[in-house]
């Protein structure tokens, strides 16, 4: 189901490919939580599935924090979307009702086609983009007059 782990996820992501540029690698889920104008828990929910893909490195007790695990360059937005969202499909079927007819018969089975080959685009399109694309875009989007 659409929701907004994987947009928390690329806000964390590129927060640390920002703080390893600026020198200022750390960043505690408390400094996240602020900035996402949430809770550290819910942080620290989503930098459990990133930690444990190597995407960030997150150390306990007073100065810990996360940082990333890698380069942004060698990061893809496509490995951010997965750790943000596990196998959770892009979109849900609705249950399986009474075969009264050929739609509700084959729709469940042409809908879980049509997500596999949606989400394999989705992660396509994400797989050409690294962290630091996305930083250097908004970074773009940033200098903009309309933004100033």
């Amino acid at each position: 189901m659409l929701d907004i782990r994987f947009c928390r996820a690329l806000q964390v992501m590129m927060r640390l490919a920002i703080a390893a540029e600026d020198g200022s690698e750390v960043r505690s889920s408390t400094q996240f939580a602020e900035e996402l104008s949430t809770n550290p828990s819910l942080v620290r929910k989503l930098l459990v599935p990133l930690h444990a893909e190597g995407l960030v490195i997150c150390t306990k007790g007073r100065g810990g924090g996360a940082r990333l695990g890698r380069p942004a360059e060698e990061i893809t937005l496509a490995e951010i979307y997965r750790c943000a969202v596990g196998d959770k499909p892009l979109w849900a079927r609705s249950p399986d009702g009474e075969h009264v007819c050929m739609v509700a018969a084959r729709t469940g089975e042409y809908f879980a086609s049509l997500t596999a080959e949606v989400e394999g685009a989705v992660l396509a399109a994400l797989g050409d983009r690294t962290l630091a694309d996305s930083v250097r875009e908004v970074r773009g989007l940033d200098a903009e007059p309309a933004h100033r």
